[in-house]
């Protein structure tokens, strides 16, 4: 994942995640990275619309993104 996070940095590309909130709630996220700090990562959240802060620890997945039109590829639909 972290070279996905430093592509995402480097090149001011979105990329996708998949989070977990801290109630446990799991979203997929599509997210540039602003920074990265060894407990967190800052990133604008397209989503949300705004800068945001997400946990190392409840990024369970990364991708590059999906096209537009096709399933997330976190998703279990076939």
């Amino acid at each position: 994942m972290d070279g996905l996070f430093r592509m995402s940095l480097e090149e001011k590309k979105p990329i996708v995640i998949m989070y977990m909130t801290d109630d446990r709630v799991i979203t997929d996220r599509s997210i540039i990275v602003r920074k990265i700090h060894p407990d967190y990562i800052r990133a604008y959240c397209f989503k949300r619309g705004t800068l945001r802060t997400f946990k190392r620890d409840n990024i369970l997945a990364a991708s590059k993104p999906f096209r537009k039109g096709k399933h997330s590829p976190f998703s279990t639909a076939l």
